[in-house]
């Protein structure tokens, strides 16, 4: 069950990822995969959101060419 749950918060988190156009949209896209992640993985989601908005705000920083 926990191997499920795993899988099934990174399908979550991939589809979410790198989506924005704009620094808001970006940290809200990842907020949004990362309390879904935590809600799936049952753990802190509020920790889950401010991991996910902070790591694809992040990464559409490092990668500019594929966020849009």
């Amino acid at each position: 069950m926990r191997a499920t749950s795993i899988w099934t918060a990174l399908a979550i988190c991939a589809g979410l990822s790198a989506c924005g156009d704009s620094t808001g949209e970006q940290a809200l896209y990842g907020a949004g995969a990362g309390f879904l992640g935590a809600a799936v993985l049952d753990t802190n989601v509020y920790a889950g959101a401010a991991a996910g908005a902070a790591a694809n705000m992040l990464y559409c920083d490092q990668n500019p060419g594929k966020c849009n």
